[in-house]
């Protein structure tokens, strides 16, 4: 049976595109500055507070783009209303705080930006050609910050403090590459250009060198739990096998050139011969003891917890759980974790019903890209301090994103997809990337 590509209705009515395209431009401001951090490696704009004017500029897109787009406030999703009750919690915590009431509110103001550029994202990213470059400024931007911290930082051990933020700390920076290489992978995958395809190569290879280099332990988990969920997606069920032998060389290669610091420091739990090894085993211990804090603090403070950030204080060694799920929950209650996980559920559920509802190649392409990134920080949540960082935040937005645009263009063409295709048709449009089609609008 033939396969009808789904086409969209020239009748749905259409907001006007200029407040929108305004509001789009400062979104877009936003994720640049919080992703790339110019201000960190360009001395010339070292001096301009570029967070606090891209904060601004968000505001105002909000402003701009209010009541002028094709989704509504109440066509936002369950996730959404989790984060912002999340937010709202945290606010409650922080202000009852029994440890520091004006840190941990200030804090909660910091991390609740998310909310707004999470709100905003959903109602304005309503084309493939949109999504394509947010999620592009997120890629490209880690592919820099990944360069910089080579230059920058080729002589420290670790490349640790070599970019502020949230890539001061090695781990940090490991998780924010592992997030990030899927996209890298996707837009190589769909790229139509020779040069394109190249570019992306070397900027996989350039991310797995500062992955490396990191010496993370938990950066390099992560990198495997990812890597197998995105080469089942595009290796195996595409069938490209040059795509799994291409990965696992880069890999291999890697590892064999840069993963000196990361096999030492796997070895360090039952070995001290060296200095190295000794500062990796203290590192252990010290997690292990702040994990214990962690549980201590729950079981002190079980529904509001400490408020944001203050772990490090509460347990007087100033350094953060390196396990989000036990930082959500001693900051700000057992009900916050919750959320916190509910949340997170709903990007894996945003994938399926994608998935199921059989759209283009393209738009396949980046949903395994996200199951990808989601099954990294699900990992790397288990090893690192990632609870207020926007990524994990940023990715199931996207799956909100895909799904509410698969589900606007084409519900007609995805139940007849599910149920008429032979399971050679379904599976070839499924992964295979070689057409031009689009199950939605690309502008």
């Amino acid at each position: 049976m033939e396969m009808v590509e789904p086409q969209i209705s020239s009748a749905k009515p259409q907001a006007s595109t200029a407040p929108q395209s305004a509001a789009f431009f400062c979104l877009s401001a936003f994720y640049f500055v919080y992703s790339a951090r110019p201000e960190d490696w360009v001395p010339l704009i070292s001096t301009i507070p570029l967070a606090k004017i891209t904060a601004i500029l968000t505001l105002l897109a909000a402003f701009l783009s209010a009541g002028k787009t094709p989704r509504k406030m109440k066509d936002l999703p369950k996730e959404a209303f989790y984060l912002l009750l999340l937010i709202a919690i945290m606010f409650f915590s922080s202000l009852l705080s029994p440890v520091w009431k004006g840190g941990a509110f200030w804090d909660t103001v910091d991390f609740a930006k998310v909310s707004i550029a999470w709100v905003l994202t959903f109602l304005l990213v309503t084309t493939l050609s949109r999504f394509r470059r947010i999620v592009f400024i997120q890629a490209a931007s880690v592919t820099v910050i990944s360069v910089v911290a080579i230059l920058k930082g080729h002589s420290e051990q670790r490349l640790g403090g070599v970019i502020g933020g949230i890539y001061s700390n090695p781990n940090d920076l490991a998780l924010a590459i592992v997030l990030s290489l899927p996209f890298c992978l996707a837009f190589f995958l769909t790229a139509k250009n020779g040069l394109r395809k190249i570019a992306w190569i070397l900027s996989i290879v350039v991310m797995m060198a500062a992955l490396f280099m990191t010496g993370s332990r938990s950066g390099f988990i992560d990198l495997v739990a990812a890597g197998i969920v995105g080469l089942w997606h595009f290796g195996i069920k595409g069938k490209r096998l040059s795509l799994i032998a291409g990965a696992v060389l880069i890999a291999v290669l890697a590892f064999l050139f840069l993963g000196n610091t990361v096999t030492q420091r796997f070895f360090s739990i039952g070995d001290s011969t060296n200095t190295q090894i000794d500062e990796a085993r203290a590192s252990y211990e010290d997690r292990k003891l702040i994990m214990e804090k962690s549980l201590e603090a729950i079981a002190r403070y079980p529904v509001l917890g400490l408020g944001t950030n203050c772990l490090q204080t509460y347990s007087g060694m100033w350094r953060e759980v390196h396990m989000a799920y036990l930082q959500m929950a001693a900051e700000s209650g057992i009900p916050a974790l919750v959320l916190y996980l509910m949340y997170f559920y709903c990007g894996f559920r945003n994938l399926r019903r994608i998935r199921r509802a059989q759209p283009d190649a393209e738009t396949l392409v980046f949903a395994g890209a996200l199951h990808s990134s989601l099954i990294g920080f699900v990992v790397g949540a288990c090893f690192a301090p990632v609870a207020y960082h926007y990524f994990p935040y940023f990715a199931v937005c996207y799956t909100a994103v895909l799904a509410a645009m698969v589900a606007e263009h084409q519900p007609a063409a995805a139940s007849n997809l599910r149920f008429s295709a032979s399971p050679q048709l379904r599976f070839a449009s499924t992964y295979g990337v070689q057409g031009n089609s689009r199950a939605f609008p690309s502008r």
